[in-house]
């Protein structure tokens, strides 16, 4: 096909819902890490929470913000698309808002009536509500709005935006933070005032694509009996909570990495614009490992991913701060922008863990998702897809407790902070094994070969 037939089809292969949505993604998964590559030094430095309860709010943020779209997805089919984004943008903004408010005068009367623990909680949970319902309204807008010949375009792009949001949202905050002065809870202001924008975008400009009028709606009460169905399945069960143990692995970079630095390696280190290396790896070097690893078999690719993730916390374990490379990395820096730049010293070292961290999630991700399809009974392909969240909320969830007592107990009772990457590569390395299990005694017979 010539290119400009391709660039016809794919202007006409999309209706307007698709471009709309995705837009107002960017700026949710924006406004998403934004928060979470503060949330945790928040806790800890400005709320002064203990380490462990820092771990135990955030991983039960992140618990009710990946399960909830399980559920979540019904809820949009039977409300329809633009009104059940609506409802989302608005309830971030304002959960968002109130979090960047505590310390606000107008807030402290409530602040005395309740302990801090449990009106952070509950304002946590304000927000977490919104991503149950945009992930399902943003994934399914692409598969609506997109012709069969564009669709696979179009999940790129969506999964390429995500990624984009992953990228901007710490870099937002802490341009926020530090170089416009404003403080650590106007991040959360700003982020507020994104998915508040996001509201009006989608009021003035999101209509539902024509394929929603034909969309099948399941009951509340059939979602519920569809837990149950994918539950009873144990192989798939067990697959889930095998790989759980990635997840725990993975979200250390936004709870006990943060405070792990900040704490025991570099008090100024601007881990906020740091934690972005994740998701810019993603873009950068997708498309190349999924090549490259092609060949090889789900199980196996899935394993390889979970031990190369698993090992990346080795390296803040071995050598948490090098200051050669950041002398190194200053001059290069002052060299290309012409001006004085200094490199934190715990930067390289945790730039390095975040990009080998990613290299092994770009390696599982897509063969994941492959597996699970696969694994699916016949016909029941798009419900067991939805409870393809459910490992990354558990894992979020242990990773939260597990992340936040680690980091007390090695670094405030024993002080060698430093011992518990290898408790978490540990967990990790005892994950791989764990799937290796399985693939021989559960997995062979679903293998499946890209190609």
């Amino acid at each position: 096909m010539a290119l400009a037939e391709r660039l016809a089809a794919i202007r006409a292969g999309f209706h307007s819902s698709f471009w709309v949505a995705n837009a107002t993604e960017l700026f949710e998964r924006l406004a998403y890490y934004g928060t979470t590559a503060v949330l945790a030094i928040y806790l800890k430095e400005r709320l002064h929470f203990s380490t462990e309860l820092a771990g135990w709010l955030l991983g039960t943020f992140g618990f009710v913000v990946w399960f909830l779209p399980v559920l979540g997805g019904t809820l949009a089919d039977r409300f329809g698309f633009r009104r059940a984004l609506l409802f989302a943008y608005l309830v971030m903004s304002v959960g968002y808002f109130l979090l960047g408010s505590l310390d606000a005068p107008w807030m402290q009367t409530l602040r005395h009536a309740l302990s801090d623990k449990w009106l952070v909680l509950a304002i946590l949970m304000v927000p977490a509500l919104g991503p149950a319902v945009v992930k399902p309204c943003v994934a399914g807008t692409t598969a609506r709005a997109s012709t069969e010949a564009v669709r696979s375009l179009g999940y790129s792009i969506y999964y390429t935006i995500v990624n984009i949001g992953g990228t901007l949202g710490p870099v937002v905050a802490w341009l926020v933070r530090k170089p416009m002065g404003w403080g650590m809870e106007n991040v959360f202001r700003v982020c507020s005032l994104s998915v508040f924008l996001m509201f009006w975008f989608t009021l003035f400009f999101f209509h539902e694509s024509p394929a929603a009028g034909e969309r099948k709606v399941a009951s509340l009460k059939a979602a519920l009996g569809n837990l149950v169905l994918v539950f009873g399945n144990l192989r798939f069960m067990i697959f889930l909570l095998i790989f759980s143990g990635y997840w725990v692995v993975f979200w250390q970079q936004y709870i006990s990495a943060p405070l792990f630095v900040r704490g025991y390696v570099s008090a100024n280190a601007d881990v906020d614009l740091l934690l972005s290396a994740d998701a810019a790896t993603v873009i950068c070097f997708q498309i190349l490992v999924s090549y490259l690893t092609r060949r090889i078999p789900a199980i196996p690719a899935i394993s390889l991913g979970i031990m190369i993730s698993s090992l990346s916390w080795v390296l803040l374990a071995i050598h948490p701060a090098s200051p050669a490379l950041a002398r190194a990395a200053s001059s290069t820096a002052s060299a290309v922008f012409g001006r004085s730049v200094t490199v934190d010293p715990a930067a390289p070292m945790l730039v390095l863990t975040l990009v080998v961290l990613a290299l092994g999630e770009i390696t599982q991700s897509p063969r994941y998702y492959e597996y699970v399809s696969r694994l699916a009974p016949a016909g029941q392909e798009g419900l067991f897809m939805g409870y393809a969240f459910l490992p990354i909320a558990i894992g979020y969830f242990i990773a939260g407790v597990l992340g936040g007592s680690l980091l007390h107990y090695f670094g405030e009772v024993l002080h060698r902070p430093q011992q518990m990457w290898w408790v978490i590569s540990g967990v990790g390395v005892f994950t791989t094994l764990l799937m290796v299990i399985y693939d021989r005694l559960a997995g062979r017979s679903a293998r499946s070969t890209a190609g």
